[in-house]
């Protein structure tokens, strides 16, 4: 099936993308809130969007970011994060790591560093 960038993905993976949508996290569900209807900055972000095979928390296709909330079941997913961001920087995609905590205590600070993020160039984001 079609998704962006003329990507094609599986059923199965489809189907794994409707659950984590139909399961967000406590967390995932105030970002979601925040983000969703293009509320920040006017940019129209995804949640649990399928890219080169990978389910990203949420995507911003414009800018090309891919924001990933970090809990406690990504304590030992680091090879299967480092295979992702690589996948994805091939496709220059930058990843922005949040940690749950993170929007527990001041979303509006996640929400700055997500804008700062998305407009800025992936050179500056070295320098960071």
């Amino acid at each position: 099936m079609k998704i962006t960038r003329n990507q094609f993905v599986t059923r199965e993976k489809l189907e794994l993308a409707k659950d984590l949508r139909q399961r967000m996290t406590p967390q995932e569900k105030i970002l979601w809130r925040a983000l969703r209807n293009d509320s920040l900055d006017a940019l129209h972000f995804r949640r649990q969007q399928v890219i080169a095979g990978y389910i990203v928390d949420f995507y911003c296709a414009s800018v090309g970011l891919a924001v990933e909330l970090d809990g406690d079941s990504r304590l030992h997913r680091t090879a299967h994060d480092t295979l992702r961001n690589r996948a994805l920087a091939e496709m220059r995609i930058r990843t922005l790591r949040i940690a749950n905590q993170e929007v527990n205590q001041d979303l509006e600070a996640v929400l700055r560093k997500i804008a700062v993020w998305a407009h800025s160039s992936p050179e500056k984001e070295g320098q960071r």
